[in-house]
């Protein structure tokens, strides 16, 4: 909630929480972690009462060559950086420096936690342009694939053109790993030249060009919600 409403980093809102500089409902609260309900609790920060900020919900068509991280020392430029907005939002997951396509941005830090959570599978499905033909049996070995980190999960493969330098596939899983696609295609034997994410779970980008953002409609972030097995009070 401090970093949501501008106060600072998280990192430095911590501090300032064991600094003794932040008082909910009256009391000081100078221990980690600490919790509050923005819509009830009454925060202050050094006597400056805050008000919770309020939540946006943006997709952006992220360009190759951003980084998802609201930090960086190399000084690249961020997904953040490409939806201007006095809210303090930040990336639902990550996208690497190198793959393009679709990521939402928000402050809402609850829905967020529950859409990378691996126990909701929220499908997310990309276009992969890889170097040489896939045949049947290569796809049979993407599907249930096990990683380092255990099973892939369900994993949806589509050739979408197929030839003899390269193939055209629509790969969609059902919980996302660090760098799933490539490393799935690695151990398949093929190399993807360019991935693209198109559609997270229902919502896709048609008309948003690479590099623009638009807002999520209301239906798309209730919709959010229920695949999270979350309801506003209001929802209900």
């Amino acid at each position: 909630m401090l970093a949501s409403a501008g106060v600072d980093s998280r990192r430095r809102c911590e501090e300032l929480i064991l600094e003794g500089v932040v008082c909910v409902n009256g009391e000081v609260v100078d221990t980690l972690p600490a919790f509050v309900d923005p819509e009830h609790d009454v925060v202050t920060v050094n006597g400056v009462r805050l008000r919770a900020a309020r939540r946006v919900y943006y997709l952006l068509n992220k360009p190759k060559g951003v980084i998802c991280s609201n930090q960086d020392p190399q000084g690249r430029t961020r997904a953040i950086d490409l939806v201007p907005n006095q809210e303090r939002v930040f990336c639902v997951g990550r996208l690497d420096v190198d793959t393009m396509g679709l990521i939402i941005l928000t402050n809402d830090s609850d829905l967020a936690n529950r859409l990378t959570h691996p126990r909701y599978e929220l499908p997310k499905t990309y276009v992969v342009s890889i170097k040489g033909r896939v045949d049947g049996d290569a796809i049979e070995k993407l599907k249930g694939m096990r990683l380092s980190q255990g099973r892939a999960g369900k994993t949806f493969v589509k050739v979408l053109k197929r030839g003899a330098e390269g193939s055209l596939v629509e790969i969609t899983v059902g919980q996302s790993l660090n760098r799933q696609i490539g490393r799935m295609l690695a151990i398949a034997g093929f190399r993807a030249r360019s991935l693209r994410r198109t559609r997270i779970g229902t919502i896709d980008g048609r008309g948003l060009a690479v590099g623009q953002f638009r807002a999520l409609s209301t239906a798309e972030v209730a919709y959010l919600r229920k695949q999270t097995g979350r309801q506003e009070k209001k929802d209900r």
